[in-house]
């Protein structure tokens, strides 16, 4: 048997992290077990679907990394298949017409709730007669369809994640709508619903396990029951735990950030967040590890490891994982996703004729990042031969004898400086003045940096020099003193 799984979203949003966890949960599945992985975009939401929506999951699952060997299949495009599967379901008798009104069903919940019971539909068109029938028609009630959920059946399965799970019928709420009323006269039915949709697309796509959230489970007790009813097997299920906010609730748009564009335009990178969304309910063999690339993590990915309690989002962790693939990434490859932050911030950097300047300050900055906006507060001291001094450089370029210093430094900077050269010059200015080398390294930042804190004294004085801006910068701070 090779395994098919899908992830199925509905373009009524953009991609939410809970679905993109799901996403990647049917990703790394399926490559562990060499199978399909299969797009399916739920669109028969016609009031709430955009394109615009299904342009943005799509694309936010390339970012992710995820590919797919399948689809994307619309279901707008599969109307066909819904309404064979409701006629074989009303031949067989295993579905029927409801002409209740709105009005009856209102009056139903409603004497339910005074009788502290459950809201469920009571079944009371399953049994009509031709006649009364007829007698609806004549009014002009137009049906929608219904599918038989008996209440003494019990419904079982074995979750990959959760184990033996059991529903009974009774708690189904009676007898499921499977098409809306029918939008124009001659038509028997309307536009099938979301159960019925997914129980045919799985069937015609030959998926075998389902992986999806849990807040899907009472879904699961009526789908198979359609499933048996269109005589398909069955498939394998397995309900993922959800996403909680710091309150044990589960994520929504009032938490603010849930989209996967928010945490991209927040300066995260995809490999972090495939990362970080894995660990939301996943452990691996080796607890310790944290941090997978998705290609590593399909090696070793089970449903077993798979957490049946809920994942509390933390942002803290985000952040941590984030920061190890800026620390590690190749700086050419780093100075690719910094760039747009500095055009933005306005740095008008030489982006031809000087990229191995950019990558040597990329290289510098690198360790000091955990979102990419950092970038452009970690260069702020270094992207142009002019910078503005902080009142405690400057006090500390009125102290004296720091004047002598500065103009050592200016005079013993050589054509060509490196590395050995920057250590040579500070040892000998200490040395030739008799002051501790703490005071001419604090000295000399203040003169060349305009700040007492920043990144890599000596990294940053070679950088500025190959741009000649290091002795303009100390010929400017001789000025202010």
């Amino acid at each position: 048997m090779t395994v098919r799984v899908r992830i199925a979203p509905s373009p009524t949003g953009n991609l939410h992290i809970g679905t993109a966890r799901t996403a990647i949960f049917n990703w790394l599945f399926a490559r562990n077990q060499k199978g399909k992985f299969i797009i399916r975009v739920e669109d028969t939401d016609l009031e709430r679907s955009r394109p615009e929506y299904t342009e943005n999951i799509l694309s936010g699952l390339k970012w992710l990394n995820l590919d797919w060997d399948e689809g994307p299949f619309f279901q707008t495009q599969r109307m066909d298949l819904y309404r064979q599967a409701i006629e074989t379901l009303l031949a067989k008798g295993l579905a029927y017409k409801c002409y209740c009104s709105t009005q009856e069903l209102e009056q139903m919940r409603e004497e339910q709730t005074a009788k502290n019971l459950a809201p469920r539909y009571d079944n009371r068109h399953r049994q009509l007669t031709a006649e009364e029938r007829s007698a609806f028609e004549a009014e002009g009630r137009k049906p929608v369809i219904r599918f038989i959920i008996e209440d003494d059946r019990e419904i079982v399965w074995n979750d990959l994640i959760r184990g033996g799970m059991s529903w009974q019928g009774s708690d189904l709420g009676g007898d499921m709508v499977i098409a809306r009323t029918p939008e124009t006269d001659g038509e028997i039915f309307g536009q099938p619903l979301y159960n019925l949709a997914v129980v045919v697309d799985d069937i015609d796509m030959k998926i075998t396990h389902v992986i999806r959230g849990e807040d899907h489970i009472a879904n699961t007790a009526k789908q198979i029951l359609l499933y048996e009813a269109l005589g398909a097997d069955v498939p394998v299920f397995a309900h993922t735990p959800l996403i909680l906010n710091q309150e044990g609730r589960k994520l929504s748009k009032r938490d603010g950030v849930t989209s996967i564009d928010d945490f991209k335009r927040m300066g995260y990178v995809p490999q972090a967040m495939g990362n970080y969304m894995l660990l939301l309910g996943w452990t691996a063999p080796d607890s310790t590890q944290e941090i997978f690339g998705l290609q590593e993590a399909a090696e070793l990915f089970s449903l077993d490891r798979v957490n049946k309690a809920g994942a509390k989002f933390d942002w803290q962790k985000l952040n941590w994982i984030n920061s190890q693939y800026l620390h590690k990434m190749p700086a050419p490859q780093l100075v690719e996703l910094l760039l747009p932050y500095w055009q933005e911030a306005g740095y008008e950097f030489d982006l031809t004729g000087d990229r191995p300047w950019l990558e040597s300050l990329t290289s510098l900055i690198a360790p000091s990042l955990t979102l990419l906006p950092d970038c452009v507060k970690e260069v702020s001291l270094l992207h142009s031969p002019e910078v503005p001094y902080s009142e405690t450089a400057l006090n500390q370029l009125q102290q004296a004898g720091v004047k002598d210093i500065i103009t050592a430094i200016l005079s013993a900077i050589p054509d060509n400086l490196d590395g050995n050269t920057t250590q040579t010059i500070i040892n000998d200015v200490t040395k030739a003045h008799n002051v501790k080398k703490g005071v001419v390294m604090k000295s000399f930042r203040a003169a060349l940096m305009g700040e007492l804190q920043g990144p890599d004294l000596m990294q940053s004085w070679l950088l500025l020099n190959q741009k000649g801006w290091d002795k303009l910068r100390l010929q400017s701070a001789l000025t202010k003193i």
